[in-house]
């Protein structure tokens, strides 16, 4: 299918089911790659449904097309080879030594396309001594760091409300693919698929993305201060440690706001804001690291203040102040507040059957080549035909393997 945007004409094929790889792959099809994902992802049937499917789906799978391909069969894995031979990227997020044992792997693909890229995404790595073992999003959160250092001190660890070690993990997978994908193209660009040209191809390389260590890469300086100072940072609530102040704070309505003062400027300005002269002008505050022996001065401050303030009088306040600010939004707040409308963060489609939804907008913006949804995520093997067509099969041959189990 032809298509627009900065990935025009990059063609990948997606391995894989639920939140990793697709949302790898989904971030690459908004920006005008070819994707294909090979059918039967559970995340149809996961959270809300609208007539059996999921509505995540419409979002995870967008601008995909879907081959319902039977990988436990020969001839759905030499299928597979066939699309691996025309693609540039592929996307799996299979257990390591599931490819492999199928005849996938990325040494045996990159001997038919040697210009081929793979990333593959899993909890632990293609290595180490807990490759074998399942690993999902939340076993990489924790493990990496994350659940660790969320929630309140005197309380077990939560969890973010989102799936956010495997969408860190997905992101890693992106920006791994681009970087190869510029490296086989100043090395040699895409291999023509004929004999005796495998040297003039650009070098593939295989994108190795562990989910433990995507969620370990966000940690800040979490190493540096434990090796040097010994210092195990520990969980805060709501503010943001060693930083001063950068809370969540509480307005008399029982509206939560972010406020985040931290910057010297700005916690002048903040103090004078809500009438705390005496704190504004102290020098020992003057600066970070002296205001933060004292947070739990300046955070009774500042409650002391919001406990007074509706939650829109504080806005208004603190944004003349120019101090950063927000409330904390739902999603109903994001629908109608005017800085998403004026991005245009949504964008309206229609189910087959006239319902309208709405889906969040693509990001990041680009001013050349945006990203968009030129459909929502597709019906179980809606692009079968067109797809074996494309690789040569005659429509005999495609109602043959529909027949004998290899597609849907």
């Amino acid at each position: 299918m032809k298509t627009t945007g900065a990935l025009s004409g990059i063609r990948v094929l997606e391995l894989g089911t639920l939140i990793a790889g697709p949302f790898c792959a989904r971030m690459l099809a908004e920006f005008g790659a070819d994707v294909i994902n090979d059918g039967g992802d559970p995340l149809r049937q996961w959270r809300v449904l609208k007539d059996g499917t999921s509505l995540w789906w419409s979002v995870q799978a967008r601008n995909k097309q879907s081959l319902t391909l039977n990988m436990k069969t020969e001839q759905g894995r030499q299928i597979a080879r066939e699309l691996a031979l025309q693609a540039d990227i592929i996307i799996e997020n299979y257990r390591p030594g599931v490819l492999e044992k199928w005849g996938l792997g990325y040494e045996a693909l990159r001997a038919i396309n040697p210009a081929l890229i793979m990333v593959r995404l899993s909890g632990y790595g293609q290595n180490g001594p807990m490759r074998d073992m399942p690993g999902f999003g939340a076993v990489g959160e924790s493990m990496g760091g994350l659940r660790y250092v969320s929630g309140h001190a005197d309380r077990p660890p939560v969890r973010v409300g989102i799936s956010i070690g495997d969408s860190v993990a997905a992101l890693h997978g992106v920006i791994g693919a681009m970087m190869a994908l510029r490296h086989r193209d100043v090395t040699g660009g895409r291999w023509n698929g004929k004999a005796g040209t495998e040297l003039q191809a650009g070098q593939g390389q295989m994108v190795d993305v562990a989910l433990y260590e995507s969620v370990f890469n966000l940690m800040e300086s979490l190493v540096p201060e434990y090796d040097v100072a010994g210092v195990v940072r520990e969980r805060t609530g709501g503010a943001l440690p060693g930083i001063v102040p950068s809370n969540t704070y509480t307005t008399q309505e029982g509206d939560n706001l972010v406020i985040a003062g931290n910057g010297d400027a700005i916690f002048h300005r903040l103090m004078l804001a809500i009438g705390r002269e005496d704190l504004a002008h102290d020098t020992q505050l003057a600066r970070n690291d002296g205001r933060v022996p004292r947070t739990a001065e300046i955070d009774q401050a500042i409650q002391d203040w919001c406990s007074t303030q509706t939650v829109d009088a504080a806005l208004v306040t603190l944004r003349a102040a120019d101090v950063p600010v927000s409330k904390i939004f739902s999603v109903r707040d994001m629908l109608q507040d005017p800085q998403f409308l004026a991005r245009n963060m949504f964008e309206q489609h229609q189910f087959a059957d006239g319902t309208p939804v709405k889906l969040p907008a693509v990001t990041p913006k680009m001013s050349a080549t945006p990203g968009g949804t030129r459909w929502m995520g597709p019906q179980l093997g809606e692009h079968n035909h067109a797809i074996l067509q494309s690789l040569g099969y005659s429509d005999a041959e495609i109602q043959a393997l529909r027949e004998q189990g290899v597609t849907g």
